[in-house]
């Protein structure tokens, strides 16, 4: 019996030029219909605003401050401090003349302040606008100009980008406010363009000297533009509402509580995804709604490991590299065990997967393997984890299982786009029947497949294959600007992702393919680039592949040419 989805709808044959699509599935958690959101949580602001008045005492968000070049412990603010700093932001943003629907840029990486800023702009009416910290100024100077930015939230060593030569849209701007501080020089170069510069303690005492009450959105009034970065051309501009915002939390929230192991106050999150992302930035949206903590990474990479063990997350996301990273580096560990240990080590992992394909918890598969062998790799993701999730693209199955039975948590695999405002499937813990799918259908959202025929998907078949296609109540309202790119990705209310999905019997969602990602040889046949990046991939010698279309006459070369960066040294 399928205990995850149900089937709402049959599939149906193609006629008169149309695709054929396959059966409609839907979360059993909304078998009855989607369910309706509770009175006053229909948009981002009303549930951080109710967070605020449950949990005012509550450590909110965290930070490690350094001294001497050095991080420290972690910082926390609570709550009610958060929200009193959100009103002065909020306060000071009407200082400058900005009105509800102006456009508000947030750039640089993960930090207490972006988050402030994000809140500051759900509860006065203001439309948040995410720039990617990895992006350059080329890109951003497209985006403050596309979306007309008036004011820019800025990471101190990202001000410079923003005032280059290259940024022209710049010169729009009407006011950046630094994370931190603000130079004299660049106070100086910003004013000869007509931008006021503040610092952060500068900008939070403008909004002390004049506070002003919030004003809230409603709920269909655009939340955040998101620009994606796409495969091609320039980024697109995906147009989130509040409702959409307050609806994928609230559906967050009803997936997680069927579960004994509740997700509480105590939880804590270590956000190092950029915010600048959908995955990111909806699991602190939720967590903020749970009255639960986050904790942000020191802005450097390369000591994740440091924050980790200070942070002690209980809830860890990640792309599925990060989780490859924890695999190569717990291999690497058990090869250099004594034999001895090395086989023991394998008895038990052999032993507790086949309790786990039995049906038991992995708490309960083997208690005393993970006494004996796989508390240490719980111990190299801070020793309190619960929860993992992985997205942004497919995680190997050796992977996921190897992670399933070794680190003592939960482990979760999910889909999703920012023009589905996150997660579209999600995984079950401990049921192994899952591991190398991306799950079933979150609890607002219909799936479905659609035919392409000239890559012989058949959602009729067996087994069902075509593109993914996706409905509900967490689908954005459009591309910012850009009605016909809308038109052509959202068809009767189903939005065509461009991925090639299998479906099971049963609803289960398995991504193999991707629609536009193909090459066509002179013999006719097909080539699917992600999968040969696959097989390159797992040589250890290559680290990154990229594939670049030549216009000579060689045969296979002429539609693909592979780009490998060799490993010399051993890291």
């Amino acid at each position: 019996m399928n205990k995850y989805t149900v089937q709402v709808e049959n599939g149906r044959v193609g006629k008169n030029g149309q695709p054929s699509v396959g059966p409609v599935y839907r979360s059993s958690l909304a078998k009855d219909g989607f369910p309706p959101l509770e009175p006053g949580m229909n948009t981002s602001w009303e549930l951080f605003r109710f967070s605020v008045e449950k949990n005012p005492e509550n450590k909110m968000i965290g930070w490690r401050e350094f001294n001497q070049g050095k991080a420290g412990p972690y910082v926390w603010a609570t709550y009610k401090e958060v929200y009193e700093e959100v009103i002065h932001i909020g306060s000071a943003l009407r200082q400058l003349d900005v009105s509800p629907g102006t456009r508000i840029g947030i750039y640089g990486a993960n930090c207490p302040q972006w988050a402030m800023a994000m809140e500051a702009c759900n509860g006065y009416s203001l439309i948040c606008v995410p720039l990617y910290d990895t992006l350059g100024a080329g890109a951003i100077d497209y985006i403050i100009d596309h979306a007309e930015i008036d004011v820019v939230f800025v990471q101190d060593k990202k001000i410079k980008q923003v005032l280059s030569f290259e940024c022209k849209a710049a010169r729009r701007l009407k006011s950046i406010i630094s994370f931190t501080t603000v130079s004299k020089e660049q106070i100086d170069v910003a004013a000869t363009i007509g931008i006021k510069a503040y610092s952060w303690n500068d900008f939070i005492l403008l909004g002390k000297k004049s506070p002003l009450e919030p004003l809230p959105p409603q709920p269909l009034d655009i939340c955040t533009i998101m620009y994606t970065s796409g495969t091609s051309g320039n980024p697109k501009g995906v147009i989130l509402t509040h409702e959409t915002h307050a609806t994928y939390v609230k559906g967050v929230e009803r997936f997680l509580d069927q579960f004994e192991d509740k997700m509480t106050v105590n939880d804590v999150y270590f956000s190092f995804l950029p915010l600048a992302h959908i995955l990111d930035r909806m699991i602190e949206e939720y967590f903020f709604h749970k009255g639960a903590s986050v904790g942000y990474y020191q802005g450097n990479i390369e000591a994740l490991r440091d924050d980790l063990m200070e942070l002690k997350p209980t809830f860890f996301a990640g792309v599925p590299r990060v989780f490859e990273r924890v695999h190569e580096g717990i291999l690497k560990a058990v090869a250099e065990l004594r034999p001895l240990r090395r086989l023991i080590f394998n008895l038990l992992y052999k032993h507790k997967l086949h309790w786990m394909r039995l049906g038991y918890s992995h708490k309960t598969a083997s208690p005393f393997a993970d006494f004996l062998a796989f508390s240490k790799v719980k111990a190299r993701l801070g020793g309190r984890v619960r929860l993992l999730v992985s997205g942004g693209a497919p995680l190997s199955p050796e992977i996921e299982e190897f992670l399933r039975v070794t680190s003592c948590a939960y482990m979760l695999q999910g889909y999703g786009l920012t023009e589905t405002c996150g997660q579209t499937t999600i995984g079950f813990p401990d049921d192994l029947s899952l591991i190398g799918a991306v799950g079933v259908p979150t609890t607002f959202t219909d799936l479905r497949l659609e035919e392409v025929p000239e890559m012989g998907y058949d959602p009729l078949g067996q087994p069902s294959r075509g593109e993914v296609c996706v409905r509900g109540k967490t689908l954005f309202s459009g591309y910012y600007k850009d009605p016909e790119l809308t038109k052509e990705v959202i068809k009767d209310g189903w939005f065509h992702t461009g991925d090639i999905g299998e479906i099971t019997p049963n609803g289960i969602l398995i991504i193999i393919d991707r629609k536009k990602n193909i090459f066509k040889l002179s013999q006719g046949e097909y080539i699917a680039v992600e999968y040969l990046e696959k097989v390159y991939s797992a040589t250890p010698i290559i680290e990154d592949v990229c594939f670049l279309l030549l216009q000579d006459k060689c045969n296979f070369f002429k539609y693909i040419y592979i780009v490998v960066e060799l490993i010399f040294a051993i890291q």
